[in-house]
């Protein structure tokens, strides 16, 4: 069975850090473009990141640029999303999902398949 497990969401102050975790089973990451995005209450979903197959590419939205990276373990079959500085608008409930376009990030969050079931960032004093 495919499917994507986010963690280590939490609640952390204003400023503080968290490293989220997308980790695949049933299948190889290898050859897709993983993207994180991001849902807050009252909002649409947005894209937050994302990184090619190889790790060759990355993107972020301007909202966290400077603040978050994305990177990826293929021997552990594993994204990560490390955010640091965080803002208070950052409060959401994180998801990563795989491309539709083999080993491409694409632009638009109904091009990504095979969501997770989300990991909540609270940050907040």
């Amino acid at each position: 069975q495919l499917q994507l497990v986010e963690s280590g969401g939490g609640l952390v102050q204003p400023g503080g850090s968290l490293r989220l975790s997308c980790a695949a089973s049933g299948f190889t990451l290898d050859y897709h473009a993983i993207g994180w995005f991001r849902q807050a209450p009252g909002k649409e979903r947005e894209g937050v990141s994302c990184i090619s197959s190889r790790g060759g590419s990355t993107n972020y939205a301007d909202s966290v640029k400077g603040r978050f990276t994305i990177s990826r373990d293929n021997a552990k079959n594993t994204v990560y999303l490390q955010m640091n500085s965080l803002k208070p608008e950052d409060t959401a409930i994180y998801y990563c999902a795989i491309s539709s376009v083999q080993g491409m990030c694409v632009p638009h969050t109904y091009e990504y398949i095979y969501w997770g079931q989300g990991t909540q960032v609270t940050v907040s004093s």
